[in-house]
Formats: C-alpha cells, structure tokens, sequence
C-alpha cells in the first residue's frame, strides 16, 4: 500500500515525476512541535493558541510528501482516538487515515484498530532500518519522544522539521534530552509563520 498514490501526492505540492534513485529511498523524517524550552510533550497546553491556516497547509503538505507514518504507543493511541472521526481537518484526516502506520510498542496488540495500522515486532531500530530499505518516499515520524531518541541513538533519522512555537512549556518531556550525544546538525531551512511560529528543518 505504501507509495499507492505518490505520484499525485509528490505533484501536488510541486515537486516533478518521475523521482529519482535518490528521492525513492526511504528517509526517516522527524516532524514536531517544540516549545522554546525544548519541551514536545503536550503540545496543546502552548502551540494550539498559534495555529493557523498557514500551519494547517504545512502540516497537510508534510503528509503528501510522506508515504508512511511512523508512531510511538502513546501518540498512536491519542491519534487512533481522534483521527478516525475528525471532521475539522477534512484533508489531513484524510490523508492521516489512509497513509501506512508503523507503530512500535511492546504492549500493543494486533489487531490495531485505526486502518492500516501495523504493529512493529522485535528490535525497533533494526526493523526501521528494514523499513528505509523499501520503496517509497518519506517516512513520517511524528511526536513520539521516546521513538524520536530511540532512531536518533542509532542514527536513523535523516531529518528533522520542526515548528518551534514562541512559547515556555515550563515542564515535559524535551525533544533533546539530558545525556544525549552530542550531535551536529546542518540547518537547511527555516520560515516563519504568520502566528510567530518558526519552522526549522535541520
């Protein structure tokens, strides 16, 4: 299933086809919200008073480059429970419910119940791995702190987008936790909302 619709996908948001070598191989993309503490949990306790419009396209384009989505236990049971019924974000939904899930959880069991859902079994960086070795384009790893330091620990990250809201969380799980590696990141690109948020793909 995964790669059904990418050549709609990929030309929607204006990029040319027939892809190359390169952009068919499978790319573990980190995607979340940060507040300016560095803080990723909870997100609406202080971005949701800075969503916007502008937002809203640049989270739906994230899901048409993407061919599948890659999900920690709690952020796929929050999203389990919301997506399936959502009717204030009629194209994301959509999108959301159709792509691919890849869910690592060691106390989840199949049959997951949000569609196309596909619990990941055995060593979570290892079947990952296996993941970016299929065909196909981006694969879409949103929220999910503890999954995020997992692939970051083995390097299996290959970009990070991020939307850094202006705002101190004050307490929660941080996306760069104490005790990571010392890491060096290139950025290569930034844009500024309309709402203040700044968006940084590293």
């Amino acid at each position: 299933m995964r790669g059904a619709s990418r050549e709609e996908a990929h030309r929607e948001v204006g990029e040319t086809w027939p892809l190359t070598n390169e952009d068919i191989v499978g790319k573990v993309v980190a995607s979340t919200n940060v507040a300016l503490d560095g803080v990723m949990e909870t997100p609406d306790r202080w971005v949701f008073r800075f969503w916007s419009d502008e937002l809203a396209k640049s989270a739906h384009d994230e899901f048409l480059r993407s061919d599948a989505l890659l999900l920690g236990r709690v952020t796929y049971e929050a999203f389990a429970e919301f997506w399936p019924t959502a009717t204030n974000e009629p194209g994301i939904a959509e999108r959301m419910n159709d792509l691919p899930k890849h869910v690592a959880s060691t106390t989840l069991e199949e049959p997951l119940k949000w569609s196309n859902s596909t619990l990941i079994r055995g060593d979570v960086a290892e079947e990952v791995a296996k993941l970016m070795e299929q065909p196909g384009g981006d694969i879409l790893l949103l929220a999910s702190a503890e999954l995020v330091r997992t692939l970051m620990d083995h390097d299996l990250i290959d970009e990070y987008w991020l939307r850094v809201a202006p705002a101190v969380a004050g307490s929660g799980k941080r996306l760069f936790a104490d005790g990571s590696d010392t890491k060096t990141m290139r950025l290569v690109e930034t844009r500024t909302f309309d709402s203040g948020v700044v968006g940084l793909t590293y």
